[in-house]
């Protein structure tokens, strides 16, 4: 082989590393800033990016468009910066950065979960009045206030113990289903009682799981594959049919829940969220808002996992060294 040949093949798989890694971290600045101009458009009545096509588009529209180029050059300075990582390096971080993130979901909640199980116990019980008084334990039963005054300082203290613990992770929501689930027999079958807010609990617990665990049962190739030919592929055959269906497949997914599930105050996320949306089962929790955010935590989430995927299937079909092994189940 010539030495010209010799000198081809490492700049040709430095520029794929280049190029993939700007795909990948640009894409999370791009779905970073979309939720964040999200909340801020809907939630706190900012005019929002797509102002700018409007006639007299006002400077906050022009500086919440902005921050898409913003954030996407910040994010190819960092891989510039950042040039001696490769992919398998890139991949591990964004994949434990998703550990992080799935667990903070995790506390937020199991936390919430028990505080307005306890909560919605009380007024169905007549109890409220008699612990917090009559004028608090009426607001209790709006949305609206347990949603902001109970429900995100809940949120914030679920955030912070998803950071500073590693112990307990979302694989125990299958242990507190079935706890949930024994409460509802007993009661009903032993004490003849049972309310809205039990069986709200356990499809609270049950969307969490199902949805949360998805990123981590990617993440150890534990979804469903229907494999007739797969099996016998080569790695590097099997490294693009995966790096292909992570683009073509997984974030076209994600990208199309987010955008149909934000594009507008009335989408199928935002409404509910914005609105602390409620069943309208009597003394339920008030917690469907939440189920709904679910939605947008999943598809956050697989986003992540699906661009760290890809990182590793691209390194994969070059036959780069072997994987590191993210973190440990335990600490999902």
């Amino acid at each position: 082989m010539s030495s010209d040949a010799v000198e081809t093949v490492p700049s040709q798989g430095m520029k794929s590393t280049y190029i993939i890694r700007v795909l990948g971290w640009v894409m999370l600045a791009v779905m970073a800033t979309f939720v964040v101009n999200n909340f801020l458009t809907f939630g706190a009545g900012l005019p929002g990016a797509d102002g700018i096509f409007k006639e007299g588009a006002s400077a906050v529209s022009w500086l919440q468009a902005l921050s898409y180029v913003v954030l996407a050059g910040l994010a190819i300075v960092l891989v510039r910066k950042r040039s001696d990582k490769t992919l398998r390096q890139d991949s591990l971080v964004i994949s434990n950065f998703n550990t992080v993130f799935i667990r903070c979901a995790f506390w937020v909640v199991l936390i919430v979960g028990i505080v307005d199980m306890g909560i919605s116990f009380l007024r169905v019980e007549g109890m409220l009045p008699a612990i917090f008084g009559e004028d608090l334990a009426s607001q209790l039963g709006k949305s609206q206030f347990r949603g902001i005054y109970v429900h995100v300082p809940l949120m914030l203290l679920g955030i912070v113990l998803g950071f500073v613990t590693r112990t307990l992770g979302f694989t125990w929501l299958t242990l507190l289903i079935v706890a949930a689930e024994l409460m509802i027999v007993i009661s009903r079958f032993i004490f003849s009682y049972e309310q809205a807010f039990m069986a709200d609990l356990v499809r609270f617990w049950y969307g969490a799981l199902f949805l949360f665990a998805s990123a981590f049962t990617l993440l150890e190739e534990g979804h469903v594959r229907v494999d007739v030919f797969y099996a016998g592929f080569k790695d590097k055959t099997k490294g693009m049919i995966n790096a292909i269906g992570s683009i073509f497949l997984g974030l076209t997914l994600c990208w199309t829940i987010l955008i149909v599930g934000m594009g507008g105050k009335s989408s199928v996320i935002n409404s509910p969220v914005f609105n602390f949306e409620v069943t309208q089962s009597g003394f339920g929790m008030y917690v469907k808002y939440m189920m709904a955010g679910f939605l947008g935590v999943f598809a956050i989430s697989m986003m992540i996992q699906f661009i760290a995927y890809l990182m590793d299937a691209v390194a994969d079909y070059r036959n780069d060294p072997h994987k590191i092994k993210p973190a440990a189940p335990g600490a999902h």
